[in-house]
């Protein structure tokens, strides 16, 4: 069975936001995305004014109409142009094969379970070499690391996402 995941990247800060998953992403589904993330307090984007959206005939008329109505203004990206999406399009990449082209999944609640790993490994754990080769959300206890402790190897989805750290000395 094939799932589509809806996410949303807020670009300058890199941060990814996982709305839903479903295997059958009709325009009801779609429709009831854009109000949960448009919802004040609660959604991915009420402080943000626009989305960008690639035409997918999944973004139809009536998901944009849900998100305008939650102030966030639809932008359709120009046709055939890949490169105007890149940042989505690399993080597709990357997740594709970092991760889910080296797991079988049996079923939406592993694939959940997955992408949350990962989502937090990208958040966490994982540098970006284009903000800088930093992490973009480092736990507190990293961001406080004076760079004498010893080196320390941590894991994820078992084995599959290491990451390394200085332990606090």
């Amino acid at each position: 069975m094939t799932y589509d995941v809806l996410f949303f990247l807020h670009l300058d800060s890199r941060r990814v936001s996982i709305a839903g998953i479903t295997d059958h992403p009709e325009s009801c589904w779609m429709e009831q995305m854009a109000r949960n993330a448009t919802l004040e307090g609660w959604g991915f984007l009420p402080s943000r004014r626009y989305l960008f959206d690639d035409r997918d005939a999944k973004f139809s008329e009536s998901f944009r109409d849900r998100l305008a109505a939650g102030g966030v203004k639809p932008l359709k990206l120009p046709s055939r142009s890949p490169n105007r999406n890149a940042f989505a399009e690399r993080g597709v990449r990357s997740v594709k094969e970092e991760c889910l082209s080296k797991l079988v999944l049996f079923g939406e609640a592993a694939l959940r379970r997955v992408l949350a790993e990962y989502v937090e490994h990208f958040h966490a754990e994982r540098n970006h070499q284009g903000k800088g080769n930093v992490l973009l959300f480092p736990s507190s206890d990293r961001a406080a690391s004076n760079g004498s402790g010893r080196v320390r190897c941590q894991e994820r989805l078992g084995g599959l996402l290491k990451y390394y750290h200085r332990e606090v000395a």
